[in-house]
């Protein structure tokens, strides 16, 4: 995987890095595994906005990807590595051998002809599921369960990877990418590699246009709204606004957001750095 930077003949490629597609080798995607979406533009059940900054956009197919990877013991051959506009990472089409299709997340080094396989007895080898009790310590890891049997619910972004540390009793320790050090169930599956197309960081859109393309509507400063409108709002001339908050009055830029009492901190052994 690589980038791109185009020649600047117009002023929206002047600036724009783009990722090649080099490593995809289908243009359709599975039709048994994709479905039409609609889209909110941000409005609810009554037409009344709700969620700002969201509208257009180019439509989209959902493909259903597999997170479980509950099909333990058969082997599945890669058959194509897709395009997915609706996250950063590449999928992969997995063909098992009792005739059922699966798209998975594709790791980094997945190629095409490329066998994977989940459960208990698979080998800690690219793209292959296994439980984090049977994966050797030091191991780099991702698509990674919460619950046992949840689905995969950690580090599914492009270029991401997880660490597995240590194991303690009945939990894992893993250091995630935020750097957060967590405990984990050792019963949690997860899959050995680095989530692929790890290039996409390196992207820049370029222009606007871009942004709308993917639903986004231009976002407006608070510090640039009238005072009834966000707290930061109003003055003479270009105010700076004063200590930065949301527009519902939560400050910014340091104070802390999470619950003290939530009870999923017992499982936190060092939090992300700041």
């Amino acid at each position: 995987m690589a980038v791109r930077k185009l020649n600047p003949i117009t002023p929206g490629q002047r600036h724009k890095i783009i990722g090649t597609f080099d490593t995809i080798t289908a243009n359709a995607p599975e039709k048994s595994l994709v479905f039409g979406t609609n889209k909110s533009g941000g409005r609810n059940n009554q037409g009344k906005m709700t969620m700002r900054y969201i509208g257009g956009g180019s439509k989209r197919k959902f493909r259903v990807i597999d997170f479980k990877r509950e099909k333990d013991g058969v082997p599945a051959v890669v058959k194509t590595i897709e395009y997915d506009p609706n996250r950063s990472a590449r999928i992969a089409l997995l063909f098992y051998a009792d005739g059922e299709k699966r798209y998975i997340i594709a790791p980094n080094g997945l190629e095409v002809g490329q066998t994977v396989l989940s459960g208990v007895d698979a080998a800690p080898e690219i793209g292959n599921a296994l439980p984090l009790q049977n994966i050797p310590l030091g191991t780099i890891v991702h698509n990674i369960e919460l619950n046992p049997g949840q689905g995969a619910a950690l580090v599914r972004s492009a270029g991401t990877f997880a660490q597995l540390t240590s194991r303690e009793g009945k939990y894992a320790i893993v250091k995630l990418p935020s750097g957060e050090t967590r405990m984990i169930l050792c019963t949690c599956k997860a899959t050995i590699g680095t989530v692929g197309n790890s290039d996409h960081a390196l992207e820049r859109s370029g222009k606007a246009g871009r942004s709308r393309w993917l639903g986004r509507r231009p976002r407006v400063r608070g510090v640039v709204m009238n005072p009834v409108d966000h707290p930061m709002g109003g003055g003479e001339g270009r105010a700076s606004g004063g200590h930065p908050r949301s527009r519902k009055g939560l400050l910014a830029k340091g104070y802390k957001t999470r619950a003290p009492k939530k009870a999923s901190s017992k499982y936190i052994i060092e939090r992300k750095k700041k």
